[in-house]
């Protein structure tokens, strides 16, 4: 099975630097390059996946649970995808399942590593990861701050411009239509 890069990255970051933000960043691009119509895509369900992990180890919990439901709705929904992409969905369901108790419980925040069944898909993420001298399983390093709170450390230029762009798009839109009235 060929695997997109993206999602090997995404694995390889998700389980070696646990950079759920960096991991956000890279399926969200190739989600929306591939799949953009679809809000239940497979992407969604592992982007959100790493968003709810973000958010619990920043001790969000309120959004980590309500991003985690999301993820696993996604992934129950789609179980021959799952399977697809080399992860157990009968292990990741219960994993999930039992994560979003730890979160409700108020649990403190552990790691966690995805049920890869595809030796294939495992061998080519460590590989990567040793390529980026990531230690594969590895735990993340919760002082880490700039790893924490990166969110609040990124550039934030291009969004906003995109913004800014989009409401002078439906200002112009919206004069055009009071002009024809």
């Amino acid at each position: 099975m060929t695997y997109p890069q993206e999602y090997i990255e995404f694995l390889v970051h998700f389980h070696g630097n646990r950079d759920y933000f960096e991991c956000h960043e890279i399926l969200e691009e190739y989600w929306k390059r591939t799949d953009l119509d679809h809000k239940q895509s497979i992407w969604v369900g592992f982007i959100q996946l790493a968003v709810a992990q973000y958010h619990y180890r920043r001790g969000n919990l309120k959004g980590a649970f309500k991003t985690l439901q999301k993820s696993l709705q996604i992934f129950l929904l789609d179980q021959a995808a799952v399977s697809r992409l080399g992860i157990d969905h009968a292990a990741l369901t219960q994993q999930l399942k039992e994560l979003l108790q730890k979160i409700e419980q108020h649990q403190s925040y552990e790691s966690i590593c995805l049920p890869i069944l595809s030796y294939d898909l495992r061998k080519k993420c460590m590989q990567r990861s040793r390529e980026l001298n990531m230690v594969w399983g590895s735990r993340s390093d919760v002082s880490d701050s700039a790893l924490v709170h990166r969110h609040k450390e990124r550039d934030r230029t291009q969004v906003i411009e995109e913004r800014n762009l989009a409401i002078k798009k439906r200002q112009i839109k919206e004069t055009n239509s009071e002009k024809k009235e």
